[in-house]
């Protein structure tokens, strides 16, 4: 990539955020779009428009989220979003602090050197002008190198201070929700698993209520016992399946009343496959009647459940909460593999089918996933490096002869250089985390909130393994891979010699994530024109209007990994070549900004673990320090 393909890429990207900021302000305020821009507001009974009415400056976006509080965020969108501006406020003080130091310092210091030979660059010899800028314009063993060594401890140094404030400020923001007034029914119980099999002529109920009555004879309240529902789920969905078909036959033939004969037409519908095949009956009438033979049918199978499929978990509640949150953290057992107490998470986000996994199962689970997930990540490898390595115009060229006459033409060179392999890496990251999330799911964890944060680890080291080694050391991989096999303690030092060369690279990566990503997260036309498209289509209902307009929540089981290879790429490039110092603060400080409109205006919490994910992000932030201070050494 030479100079002029550079600034075009990040020119580009620019316009398109500028374009896509007007677009979001046109659109958010014509009255049709509210559901899209304002769903949090809606849900909780607020004015999506307030305070903006009477101005039409498209950066009154930026003054309502700067002037939000903390508390705001933790009324509207929960202790964990108010967690992840924690984050997204500490790393990016990290930043401007490493910033504050290393752009006045570093930069004359390596614009002023003599030079070195042209084969040292930071590009490959191919962007010499921001080459004089960084480390790789230093002598070997020139005494500049010192200015560079203490930038590290500095950089550092800030890591550590703000990490230890942050966790403080978290710490304090978890054990104020906790304490509050405004009590759950989830914090006045646990969650047990690993019962053991059932003494003979007892129930499953009546031993997990004697257990705990001997335990805790004052506190214990009532007993839950989790059970086999996937028959009744079964008939339940069918049900709700068949009411939703209902609602939608009555609204049209209430429609066709207005538009045809005032008699209407009723609809009608198949009974064969998918309502596609067989006999074509009056829809109204048949749906009822299949509501009215499921209702028996699933009152009958809820008994039976009860009754026999009752299993090895139950749900324990108490009379107050401090019984209930020192069941969670004391030994029921002699045993590991019986009576497993934890705190019991909110109903919504357990995943029940996972309860009744005793432990040598889970833990045999846990060992295959982690297996699986090795391969993953090593076979990942193989084709990241292959489009580090073909999505260049050269190889294009090679592979595809045919598009030789286009791409020589100036115009679509320069774009093609620009954004070709970051836009390849980035859709190709992107078919990931779903299959993460299935994987950490599989293991038997009990929470949704678990899950996620596992497969938040799996898709951080994923991300850093493939997307910052693989397509650092890309260019290289056979011949590095020979020496690596050799002697696996050579990673690092060849890691730290390849980083300078895929410097212009991850420039331009940072800069593709935070203008296009977050011009695309605050104009929310992908979602915007989904749901114009479905409620002109296909929903006929309030029921599936909503579900069309649902916003989900922030998912932090893919935006946190994918903040954290950011923060692992500006760290380890801060020192080597300050100039991505910038582009790291404006990440992080643009996504602060969109992110915060977002939480307060769009997503809708899916579950509250009151700051849980914390400890996940703390300790990804330290690997990331230790990655950076083992390649600068």
């Amino acid at each position: 990539m030479d100079f002029s393909s550079f600034l075009t890429s990040l020119g580009t990207s620019f316009v398109i955020f500028v374009v896509l900021m007007f677009l979001f302000t046109w659109l958010s305020r014509r009255p049709g779009n509210f559901v899209v821009y304002y769903p949090n507001r809606i849900l909780k009974g607020l004015d999506p428009y307030e305070g903006i009415r009477l101005t039409r400056n498209p950066f009154a976006w930026i003054r309502e989220a700067l002037a939000s509080t903390e508390a705001d965020v933790i009324n509207l969108s929960g202790v964990d979003s108010a967690v992840y501006f924690v984050f997204l406020t500490t790393v990016l003080g990290i930043l401007v602090l490493a910033g504050l130091l290393l752009l006045p310092v570093l930069l004359p210091i390596a614009f002023t050197s003599p030079g070195v030979k042209a084969d040292n660059t930071t590009s490959e010899g191919t962007f010499n002008d921001i080459d004089k800028l960084s480390m790789g314009h230093i002598e070997l063993k020139s005494p500049r190198l010192w200015a560079f060594l203490a930038a590290t401890y500095w950089v550092s140094f800030a890591a550590y201070c703000l990490l230890w404030k942050a966790y403080k400020h978290v710490s304090d923001l978890r054990a104020a929700a906790l304490m509050s007034p405004d009590v759950k029914p989830e914090q006045f119980g646990v969650l047990v698993r690993d019962i053991p099999p059932v003494p003979e002529g007892q129930t499953r109920k009546e031993q997990v209520d004697s257990y705990f009555k001997t335990i805790y004879p004052d506190t214990f309240y009532r007993s839950v016992v989790v059970t086999d529902n996937k028959k009744v789920n079964k008939i339940y969905e069918e049900l709700e399946g068949y009411k939703k078909k209902l609602e939608r036959a009555e609204t049209i033939y209430a429609e066709s009343k207005q538009t045809s004969t005032p008699e209407g037409t009723r609809p009608t519908a198949k009974t064969g496959f998918l309502g596609l095949m067989g006999k074509k009956v009056d829809a109204i009438e048949y749906y009822d009647e299949k509501i009215k033979e499921l209702i028996p049918k699933l009152e009958a199978e809820q008994k039976v459940t009860l009754k026999e499929k009752q299993q090895c978990s139950a749900l324990i509640f108490f009379t107050n909460r401090v019984t209930a949150s020192s069941a969670a953290q004391s030994l029921h057992a002699t045993m590991v593999d019986t009576w497993t107490v934890m705190n019991a998470p909110e109903p919504r986000q357990l995943i029940w089918t996972n309860l009744a996994k005793n432990f040598y199962e889970r833990e045999m689970r846990q060992y295959v996933i982690y297996f699986i997930v090795f391969l993953t990540i090593f076979f990942y490898m193989i084709p990241i490096g292959f489009i580090s390595a073909l999505t260049t115009l050269e190889n294009l060229k090679k592979i595809l002869p045919f598009l030789k006459p286009v791409v020589d033409q100036q115009a679509i060179k320069t774009v093609l250089e620009a954004y070709l392999p970051q836009l390849a890496l980035i859709i190709f990251m992107a078919l990931l985390p779903k299959f993460l999330l299935f994987l950490s799911k599989e293991e038997g964890i009990p929470t949704q909130s678990h899950a996620e944060r596992a497969a938040s680890g799996k898709f951080f080291y994923f991300s850093v393994l493939n997307v910052f080694i693989g397509v650092t050391i890309g260019s290289t991989l056979f011949t590095t891979m020979k020496v690596i096999l050799k002697d696996t303690s050579k990673i690092v030092p060849l890691l730290a010699q390849s980083l300078p060369k895929s410097a212009t690279f991850f420039l331009t990566f940072v800069a593709l994530r935070f203008f296009v990503g977050y011009g695309l997260e605050l104009s929310r036309i992908v979602p915007l024109i989904i749901f114009h498209l479905k409620k002109k289509y296909l929903c006929k209902t309030e029921a599936e209007l909503k579900a069309a307009w649902a916003p989900g929540d922030l998912g932090y089981a893919t935006r946190v990994p994918g903040d954290l290879l950011i923060l692992t790429i500006v760290l380890c490039y801060s020192v080597i070549a300050p100039l991505i110092i910038p582009f790291g603060v404006v990440y992080f400080g643009l996504g602060w900004l969109v992110l915060r409109n977002q939480a307060l205006k769009v997503y809708v919490p899916s579950y509250e673990s009151y700051g849980r994910m914390w400890p996940h992000m703390y300790n990804r932030i330290m690997a990331t320090v230790i990655i950076f201070q083992a390649t600068i050494a």
